[in-house]
């Protein structure tokens, strides 16, 4: 489970044991867990769930995800490309 960035309190990663499932990346921070799917070609996000956020904490989440579209992608691609 690699961390990739922790911002803000928040740490950005992604599970090794979930083969197939397309991209996205996992927050947490203290109580509170979300994971969003990553359109990189519409360069666009889509909340698969979210537990115990507020709507600022989505709302900055996704800020950070977003400063960090290209990063994410690229440590994705080298991740699971590791993985093989």
């Amino acid at each position: 489970m690699p961390t990739i960035i922790f911002l803000n309190g928040w740490r950005l990663f992604f599970y090794a044991n979930e083969k197939g499932e397309p991209m996205h990346i996992h927050g947490k921070r203290g109580n509170s867990e979300c994971k969003y799917w990553i359109d990189e070609e519409n360069f666009e996000l889509f909340e698969a769930f979210s537990y115990n956020m507020t709507p600022n904490d989505k709302r900055q989440v996704k800020k950070i995800i977003f400063m960090n579209f290209d990063y994410i992608v690229l440590e994705w691609k080298k991740y699971k490309e590791s993985l093989r």
